[in-house]
C-alpha cells in the first residue's frame, strides 16, 4: 500500500516546518504579551517586561505595540516612549510605527470580516457615529488627520474605518504616516530620559500633553473640521 505524500519534496517539507516554527514562535510571544497585559500600565512596568525577552526584545515590542492597537489597554504613546528609552529615537520610532501598522491592519481586517455588529460591540457609540459621517471620498485624509493629531481615539477608529470601502493598504499607509510625527517625538522623549536629560524629555512630553489636552477641549470643533476635510 502506497503511503500518502504530504509534500512534493524534502525542500517543501523543510520550508513548511520553518514556517510552522515561525508561526508558533509568534503565537508564544503573543500569548506571553496577553498574559501580562493587566500589569502593563506604566513605562517602568513595560520596560521591565520587554527586557526579559533579551535579544528578542525588538520583536516582543513590535508584537506588544500591535496588540495594544486591537486590545487598547496600553496607550500607544506610552509604548513609544519606552521604545525610545530602549532603542533610541530612530529605531524606537521604526519599531513603534511597524507594530502600530500591523495592529491597525488587523483592526481593519477584523471589522471588515465580522462587520458592523462586531464594531458596534467594541467601539463607543459617539465615536462610531462621528466617523460614519466621513465619506469615502475624504476618508483617507480624515483618517490621516486622526492619527496625526494627538488626543484623538485613533486606535478605536481603526475598527470604524474598516467598515468603509477604502483600500486596506492605503488606510494602513495613512495610519503609519499620520502616527510618525507623534511617535518620533514620544520616542525622542524616551531617548532623552535614557540619556539622563530629563528636562528635555519633560518638555517634549508636556508639549504632546498640551496638544492632546487642547484637542480634547475643542474636540467638537476638531471633529467637525475632520468631517469636512
Amino acid at each position: 500500500m502506497r503511503s500518502i505524500r504530504l509534500f512534493q519534496s524534502h525542500e517543501a517539507r523543510r520550508s513548511a516546518l520553518v514556517a510552522l516554527t515561525a508561526v508558533l514562535a509568534v503565537l508564544i510571544v503573543f500569548a506571553a504579551v496577553l498574559s501580562q497585559f493587566d500589569a502593563l500600565s506604566t513605562p517602568a512596568e513595560i520596560k521591565a517586561f520587554l527586557a526579559a525577552f533579551g535579544p528578542a526584545t525588538p520583536v516582543a515590542f513590535v508584537v506588544l505595540q500591535a496588540v495594544q492597537v486591537v486590545a487598547a489597554p496600553v496607550p500607544g504613546q506610552v509604548l513609544t516612549f519606552v521604545s525610545g528609552y530602549l532603542f533610541g529615537p530612530l529605531w524606537g520610532t521604526a519599531y513603534s510605527v511597524l507594530g502600530a501598522s500591523i495592529g491597525s491592519y488587523a483592526a481593519f481586517c477584523l471589522s471588515r470580516t465580522y462587520g458592523r455588529p462586531y464594531v458596534e460591540r467594541v467601539v463607543a457609540e459617539d465615536a462610531f457615529d462621528w466617523f460614519e459621517t466621513v465619506t469615502d471620498d475624504n476618508g483617507l485624509l480624515a483618517l490621516f488627520l486622526v492619527f496625526l493629531i494627538p488626543g484623538l481615539p485613533d486606535d478605536v477608529l481603526c475598527f470604524v474605518a474598516g467598515l468603509t470601502d477604502l483600500d486596506l493598504k492605503k488606510m494602513t499607509a495613512a495610519a503609519a504616516l499620520g502616527r510618525l510625527p507623534g511617535f518620533f517625538l514620544a520616542a525622542l522623549a524616551g531617548s532623552n530620559a535614557a540619556a539622563g536629560d530629563y528636562t528635555m524629555a519633560a518638555v517634549i512630553v508636556a508639549a504632546l500633553g498640551l496638544v492632546g489636552g487642547a484637542v480634547w477641549v475643542f474636540r467638537e470643533r476638531v471633529r467637525g473640521s475632520l468631517s469636512r476635510a
